[in-house]
């Protein structure tokens, strides 16, 4: 590469969030703190958490003697405004959530490669490259008779090792060995699973990018939503928008998911994982929950995004926001025009009041009696009633849903999979509560399993034998949390 040009891409990348946070005066304090806070263990954390576990940090911080001078609050400000973490307000959500950017995470992950480096040239490394580069080369492979030849030599290969295992000779391979293609699993599973912050983020400037558009198309409204619509569209079309429908249609196949459920629970049962660290056995016993999570984060990113530009256009919001663009850009011109003549602390001799106040007088204000509007404490004889215990108990089943009966059908399907969805729960089992009892699954899944912002379209036979049908959030139970359905 030219030197002149690396000079000017090098230069520009200082000036962004990764280069500055590790490069700034207090950064060994700072990384560590975000890593505490933000990457270990809770990712995404409220504004008061934060604030509060961040003053108890610092406390134990200045006792060790580091030099904290500021609030929890300071601090976090100066975080967001560096672009080291990021808030937002999910749907729905009491207060603002803050996080880590991609850019402050590589940063982190860049130096605990630094301190606990891989080895550079191991053999399972080696054996990954050579696969993926046969296959690569048979599967672009034209030509029918070198392709038939491969095939005859898999199968003879498959052959040998049937024939070995019928005399009782099996192969396995050496715990080292597996140690190393394990930790080398982790390893690339981490990185997949940052990726997906990546994604969020190239979505996110999809949106800022695509809602300046709209604000700069001068067009009727008409043309504003022929322009969304193409835009939504277009996003689809992205690398980012590629990469992740298709890694997310391969996620959320259930025959998939159930082939690598059973894979990793058959690897963390090996002797050789007995070797592996807590953290590591943690992060592959939690892999699947992971992906699944960082996906479905991404995935409502995306519908949350859908979702707010048609309203932004529908509401005819963006008008009252181009006026506002406009009245702004005619302001700074005028402004600029008149730089020149008038400095920018002189007096032009423009007042602007307020168009009212409200003033009252603290005698205006009278004192609330409670004796004044004490309620009737009286009570009447309610009249004998004529309903039974039978009648109450079918009244009580009516009204509140059996989840007993719903845990004892999820951990039923769960000896038979490693993942069962909604579908796949109504299909088998009746649903004895009609709509109360897919309104039951999707709560246990809300607390114990996975809810997925997709939907699907799920029927049942109601209590009156009418089969109805409901469009749902995808729904999903995994095999390792088959204990929280014993309770």
């Amino acid at each position: 590469m030219n030197s002149v040009k690396a000079i000017a891409q090098f230069r520009q990348l200082r000036a962004q969030a990764l280069w500055k946070l590790l490069a700034s005066h207090n950064a060994p304090v700072t990384l560590a703190v975000l890593q505490g806070l933000l990457l270990d263990d809770n990712k995404i954390l409220p504004a008061s958490a934060l604030h509060e576990r961040l003053t108890q940090e610092l406390k134990v911080l200045k006792q060790a003697g580091e030099d904290m001078a500021q609030s929890a609050q300071a601090y976090v400000a100066v975080w967001l405004s560096e672009g080291w973490v990021t808030r937002r307000l999910p749907t729905g959500a009491q207060e603002e959530q803050y996080e880590l950017t991609t850019d402050a995470v590589t940063a982190i992950r860049f130096l605990q490669g630094v301190l606990q480096p891989r080895a550079l040239a191991t053999e399972s490394r080696l054996a990954t490259v050579i696969q993926q580069l046969t296959k690569l080369a048979e599967d672009t492979d034209p030509d029918p008779g070198s392709r038939r030849n491969a095939l005859l030599a898999e199968r003879a290969r498959i052959d040998r090792q049937l024939d070995e295992l019928g005399r009782g000779i099996v192969h396995t391979l050496p715990a080292e060995r597996a140690l190393e293609r394990a930790r080398e699993v982790i390893a690339l599973a981490d990185e997949l699973a940052a990726d997906f912050r990546r994604v969020r983020d190239d979505f996110d400037q999809l949106n800022r990018q695509l809602r300046a558009d709209l604000l700069n198309n001068e067009g009727s409204r008409g043309q504003v939503l022929e322009q969304l619509f193409v835009g939504m569209d277009l996003i689809g079309e992205t690398p980012a928008g590629k990469t992740f429908y298709a890694f997310w249609r391969l996620l959320t196949d259930i025959e998939q998911t159930t082939i690598f459920s059973e894979a990793l629970t058959e690897v963390i049962e090996r002797d050789f994982a007995k070797q592996l660290g807590s953290e590591e056995r943690r992060f592959l016993r939690n892999l699947t929950n992971r992906l699944l999570d960082e996906g479905g984060s991404v995935h409502e990113v995306l519908h949350t995004f859908s979702r707010s530009l048609r309203t932004f256009v529908q509401s005819r919001e963006y008008l009252e926001q181009r006026r506002f663009t406009s009245v702004l850009r005619v302001s700074q011109r005028d402004a600029l025009a008149v730089k020149d003549e008038v400095r920018a602390n002189q007096d032009i001799g423009f007042e602007l009041w307020l168009t009212s106040a409200r003033l009252r007088s603290a005698s205006q204000w009278h004192l609330y009696d409670p004796a004044e509007r004490m309620a009737d404490a009286s009570m009447k004889d309610a009249p004998t009633s004529s309903m039974n215990l039978h009648d109450i108990a079918d009244m009580v089943r009516n009204s509140e849903i059996d989840f007993a009966l719903l845990k004892r059908n999820i951990r039923e399907r769960l000896q038979h999979s490693s993942v069962v969805g909604i579908e796949e729960l109504l299909r088998v089992y009746p649903a004895t509560q009609g709509l109360g009892s897919v309104v039951g699954y999707i709560h246990l899944a809300i607390r114990h399993g996975q809810v997925i912002p997709s939907q699907v379209q799920v029927t049942w036979l109601g209590m009156d034998s009418v089969r109805r049908a409901a469009h749902v959030p995808s729904v999903y139970f995994l095999k390792e949390q088959q204990h929280e359905f014993t309770r």
